[in-house]
């Protein structure tokens, strides 16, 4: 029985929770103490019997018969026909009763008593390889898997088909290996349904077939070249761990391919990228093979270490199935990272590692294979960029713990002239940290930009609504125009002989104005314009004017439900991880095969907490002891442990110089890290966008050691918070308090003269660094999403 077990779960190498479920498949022994209980067994799992194995004398009436086993064969015959039976006695007389029965029989006292019932099971009940046979019982063939038991179908003779079939040999050995669902296809069906034994035989290999097709749907399936042909498969190009994203596409591919959302949805397909995961043993095998830990400790440059990887071998099996998956794919790829810690509940490390886009058209086979491979090597690289270990010692997290997996997907998108990008990009999130209007948090938020995803969760300007209400308008008339998106990002589809290595994993990423877009056609049904002589936005692009992205006649007019699509995701996103989800997406509006636009997610993760457990109440607050008050900030707790504050001095701000401002906070950031200070950075526009016009482009590393972030407007700069953004998901899972404050708010503020009063420590440029005398008290309320910084040590009573 173990051993049947384990040949059970041979097939399947790669979905450990799959395994787990064949285990539920497996063969199991049941006891019955009476012949009624016998019967009641057989009753109930006479679909799914192997066999029956009984005593002679036992129970039956509430006395002991001495005839009950022979009783219960009998029975079992008339309900199961060709059920393999077997009457065990220590008495040989029984043996021609069994006989007569047509029953085997063994005795108890018998030498070989655990050899005869192995053989037994072995023979009669499918157990072990399937040994293909001629019409006189020589053997032809031996089949020790599924995969086996297939290929042998197509090639032994007619007359072994007729031989098994006849003994229902194969659906016997299908049902002891846990193949039910097909066994009990193929179990009511004779050789004598069929013309010829070449129409059975290929009734065998349809049925085989399309279980194996739907059984792989949504699944993580080894890497076979047809697999890569079919979307709803994952395929495996390497053992071990699928690290985080890959974890988040395996879950929502199976989310897809098993639930029919086209009965929800019609006029859109949802689908996934076709997908291929590298597991992250192939990451150990590159490390040890080319001897790269010791370098990557002793080698402070990054480029240096980046060549060396570049410079290392992938593992035969994996360049072999790198090459042949190459050769069936046309499509532009994603070669993106997935370590074990990446996209998890604690640490989401959002674009700490790198993501590269190959083009994959150069017309020599050998600079694409080559591309692929470098791409896979540099996305192993950026554990140890500076980015990534000064993101590590920021959570105290151990470098050396860290693994890579590598997720290889379809760019979606389009060809459009020299360039390839999708109409539309975005996220999604199930929770909305700052609401307006009648919206809950619970309602959800999204962003939604023209091309290539990059230009979303970098932060850069993009279109803001609420999946529940589409049609509400988030900002001002004079909002929408001035942070309208003006670029976007495509894929350079001409130079095709890239150097990720000297150009890093943007270089071959073209910024597009927007006026581009429309010269592809492309703006259709994205774009609207602004009617200057009557102050308003109409819908389409039919009349001159600016172009502003607010894709009215998507949301408001629904020419494809993508608010209605983001909702359903959302929803059952959250209701199947039991958390708050964020999702990535993009979609095609070119029609597919079935004539409809397509709706792709890229990727899916939980959020971080949404609120937490301390509240306090302002009512008992001096006003006069507060430097800082927001009404939409998020953080949850008490600090008062903080003296230091950083804050780009708004007297001296000058928005073409902001990348000159990032270099200085990062400067101050290094100190504080040096001596172990936390802080408060306070700054003008959006935290670590990459578009320098809005906010301060920092990335995460710059201000590790900032424990509270305020972003504020100013007169000429106005703000937008940088939900969705990378940069806002590594500040939200570290429990940073992020706090949102408009300068002319009549109720949050930041008190700049209580800030120019303090001491002044050091003054770079346009930023200053100032201390307070004794720490401040800061206090976070996540439930109501009010936050407030006080002069003096917390005195107010929190309600926990």
């Amino acid at each position: 029985m173990l051993e049947q077990t384990k040949r059970i779960i041979d097939d399947v190498s790669t979905d450990e929770l799959f395994k787990v479920l064949r285990l539920r498949a497996r063969p199991k022994i049941l006891l019955a103490t009476t012949y009624e209980e016998a019967i009641q067994t057989v009753e109930k799992y006479k679909d799914s019997l192997l066999c029956v194995i009984s005593d002679v004398k036992f129970t039956k009436g509430e006395e002991m018969d001495d005839n009950a086993g022979f009783s219960l064969i009998a029975q079992v015959r008339t309900m199961i026909k060709g059920l393999p039976t077997v009457i065990q006695s220590s008495d040989v007389k029984n043996s021609s009763r069994a006989f007569e029965l047509k029953s085997t029989f063994i005795n108890k006292n018998s030498e070989t008593l655990l050899q005869d019932i192995r053989n037994f099971i072995m023979h009669h009940l499918g157990f072990g390889s399937f040994v293909y046979r001629d019409s006189g019982g020589k053997k032809i063939a031996e089949a020790q898997s599924l995969k086996e038991f297939e290929k042998h179908i197509d090639s032994i003779p007619s007359d072994s088909i007729v031989y098994h079939g006849k003994r229902d040999h194969f659906s016997l050995w299908l049902m002891a290996r846990g193949e039910i669902k097909i066994a009990k296809m193929i179990h009511p069906v004779k050789v004598t349904d069929f013309k010829t034994p070449d129409d059975f035989r290929n009734y065998l290999k349809y049925v085989i077939k399309k279980y194996r097709n739907e059984s792989n749907t949504g699944k993580i399936v080894n890497f076979e070249g047809s697999a890569l042909l079919d979307e709803s498969n994952i395929v495996s190009m390497g053992s071990g761990a699928l690290g985080g994203k890959g974890r988040g596409c395996a879950f929502i591919n199976t989310l897809i391919y098993n639930l029919d959302f086209s009965e929800i949805i019609p006029e859109m397909n949802i689908r996934t990228p076709r997908t291929a995961i590298i597991g992250t043993d192939e990451f150990d095998i590159f490390m040890e093979r080319n001897n790269l830990m010791e370098a990557v400790h002793q080698e402070t440059e990054y480029e240096t270490i980046r060549q060396k990887f570049l410079d290392g071998d992938l593992s035969y099996n994996l360049e072999k199935r790198l090459k042949e998956s190459l050769k069936l794919v046309n499509r532009p790829l994603a070669v993106r990272s997935s370590s074990l810690l990446e996209d998890s509940t604690m640490q989401p490390f959002s674009g700490i590692f790198e993501t590269y886009l190959i083009p994959n058209n150069h017309p020599d086979f050998n600079v694409r294979f080559k591309q692929l491979k470098d791409a896979v090597k540099l996305v192993y690289s950026s554990i140890y960029s500076p980015h990534s270990r000064r993101y590590f010692e920021a959570i105290n997290f151990s470098l050396e713990d860290e693994k890579m997996a590598v997720v290889i997907q379809d760019v979606v998108g389009t060809y459009h002239k020299d360039h390839f990008y999708p109409h539309m990009s975005g996220t999604a999130q199930s929770h909305n940290y700052y609401p307006v209007a009648h919206m809950e948090p619970e309602d959800g938020f999204a962003i939604a930009g023209l091309g290539l995803g990059h230009y979303v969760v970098n932060g850069e300007r993009a279109y803001r609504f609420s999946p529940k209400y589409p049609t509400l308008e988030m900002s001002s008339l004079q909002s929408q125009i001035r942070d309208s998106q003006v670029e976007f990002m495509a894929l350079d589809m001409i130079n095709s002989d890239i150097d990720f290595c000297t150009d890093g994993s943007e270089a071959n990423l073209h910024r597009l104005p927007i006026s581009e877009a429309e010269s592809h056609d492309v703006l259709k049904h994205l774009a609207s314009t602004f009617d200057v002589e009557n102050e308003r936005v109409e819908p389409g692009i039919s009349a001159p004017g600016p172009r502003i992205l607010n894709f009215a006649n998507i949301l408001k007019y629904e020419y494809v439900p993508l608010a209605r699509a983001l909702n359903l995701i959302l929803d059952v996103g959250k209701e199947a991880l039991g958390s708050p989800v964020e999702l990535e997406y993009a979609v095609d509006l070119d029609k597919a095969e079935n004539g409809l636009p397509s709706f792709h997610i890229l990727q899916i993760k939980p959020m971080m907490g949404t609120g937490g457990e301390y509240t306090f109440d302002t009512g008992g607050i001096d006003p006069e002891e507060m430097i800082i008050y927001a009404e939409r900030s998020m953080g949850n707790g008490k600090i008062d442990s903080i003296t230091d504050l950083v804050y780009v001095d708004p007297k001296g701000f000058d928005k073409m110089r902001t990348r000159e401002m990032a270099a200085q906070i990062e400067q101050l950031n290094q100190k504080m890290v040096t001596e172990d200070r936390k802080y408060i950075l306070i700054g003008p526009g959006r935290w670590g966008t990459r578009d320098p016009f809005i906010g301060i482009p920092v990335n995460w590393s710059q201000i590790s050691n900032a424990k509270v972030i305020v972003e504020t407007s100013l007169d000429e700069f106005p703000l937008d918070a940088s939900l969705g953004s990378h940069f806002f998901h590594n500040v939200t899972s570290m429990n940073v308090g992020y706090f949102s404050i408009q300068h002319d708010s009549s109720t949050s503020f930041i008190r700049w003269d209580e800030l120019d009063e303090q001491e002044l420590i050091e003054e770079s440029g346009f930023v200053k660094h100032i201390r307070f005398k004794e720490p401040v008290c800061i206090m976070m309320d996540g439930k109501k999403r009010i936050s407030i910084i006080l002069k003096h040590a917390c005195k107010l009573k929190n309600r926990a």
